[in-house]
């Protein structure tokens, strides 16, 4: 019994630690929906070189500096299709989220300001943080909605009306204060602005965040660059990266505790398993004596040890499972830990392999033990 007890120290180690592991995973990958869009897209500006013989003369920028709004269809044909194909998804209808936006700078109340034409609802589902400290979103065309250092720029407030180039838009809400470009922008309905500046069918960008962080994001950029003439796709990945790096890194010093735990567990098996073998010296003699083979003495051990093992796999799972909603919260402040059955089988899988291995040694002890050894030993 002590002997499992050993191994199942080891392998609760390891069960809290995947357990653990795993639910940080799903809690950091539902975070990262709150860090905006993982996909930008662009137009395909780029800077030529501009020379006179061997003297240069700066760069110019060339291409357009919007991208057709009917080309949106067609960039959200590509990512939901890559999306379907990675995860499976049968379903015809709309995935990612595509956030259109026009930018434009222009006056309002004599203070130079960027207005930027958005679409409210896919806005608000690309910018999970954004909330309001007065009024409401907007919904109707001419509605418009502040950044924090906007409205107190230009000294406004909700139920003011403000002139965007000569199409007036009514004040209906004020954005908390994020930290961001938001702060300093006005927000007004993308058809509006494109009617206010002459620019009907344009947007300046597209965010896109895909249905989830594990998404294709750089292959969906990918085809967007090879397909879609004009634009450039752009994968936006740095905030995922760092937090599952940092996460790997975490678990890989978890598990090697666990490792460790887990061969201090295996010496264990070992010194028990020798202890045995020296308890048991008269009896083996007894059963070569009668006939017994040295294979038949050396099963008779790791019989012994799968049974171990698999005690001691069940005890290490139940007690690695109990030690993860212990330390989850201690790791990830109100972590949410779920039961992990998947990791039965691996955890008798485990100790069973260690049982079994630690067994070996002293399995081979006893196997070469004489009849004259324990004659002696009486």
């Amino acid at each position: 019994m002590y002997t499992a007890l050993g191994v199942a120290v080891g392998v609760a180690a390891v069960v809290a630690v995947l357990t653990v592991a795993r639910a940080g995973e799903e809690r950091i990958y539902g975070e990262l929906d709150k860090y905006g869009p993982n996909l930008m897209v662009m137009p395909a500006v780029s800077d030529l070189d501009l020379q006179l013989g061997d003297l240069t003369l700066g760069s110019l920028a060339v291409g357009d500096n919007y991208i057709a709004e009917e080309k949106l269809p067609e960039i959200r044909q590509i990512a939901d299709g890559a999306i379907r194909e990675a995860l499976g998804i049968e379903d015809d209808e709309d995935i990612a989220t595509i956030a259109p936006k026009l930018y434009m700078t222009t006056k309002v109340k004599g203070t130079a300001v960027v207005v930027v034409g958005f679409d409210p609802e896919q806005e608000m589902l690309i910018k999970s943080w954004w909330s309001l400290s007065k009024g409401k979103y907007p919904e109707g065309e001419n509605e418009a909605i502040l950044g924090a250092r906007a409205r107190a720029a230009l000294d406004v407030g909700v139920e003011d009306i403000i002139s965007i180039n000569g199409q007036e838009a009514i004040i209906v809400g004020v954005l908390e204060e994020t930290g961001s470009n938001d702060d300093y922008q006005v927000f007004v309905p993308l058809a509006t602005v494109q009617r206010a500046f002459e620019k009907e069918g344009l947007i300046s960008s597209a965010d896109i965040r895909a249905l989830c962080s594990a998404c294709p994001v750089e292959f969906i950029a990918d085809l967007v660059n090879d397909t879609i003439p004009g634009v450039r796709a752009v994968a936006v990945k740095q905030i995922a990266q760092t937090e599952m790096n940092l996460m790997a890194k975490v678990n890989r010093f978890m598990l090697a505790l666990a490792g460790i735990t887990l061969v201090v567990g295996s010496f264990g098996v070992v010194n028990t398993m020798m202890s045995s073998v020296y308890q048991r010296v008269k009896d083996i003699g007894i059963m070569k004596a009668v006939g017994a083979s040295r294979i038949q003495i050396v099963k008779m051990f790791l019989y012994e040890a799968l049974v171990v093992g698999l005690i001691g796999g069940i005890l290490g799972f139940i007690a690695g499972t109990l030690l993860s909603y212990v330390i989850g919260p201690l790791i990830f402040e109100d972590l949410a830990v779920n039961y992990a059955p998947q990791y039965l089988p691996a955890a008798i899988g485990l100790a069973t392999l260690v049982a079994v291995v630690a067994s070996a040694y002293p399995a081979y002890r006893a196997s070469k033990i004489s009849v004259a050894d324990s004659l002696r030993s009486l």
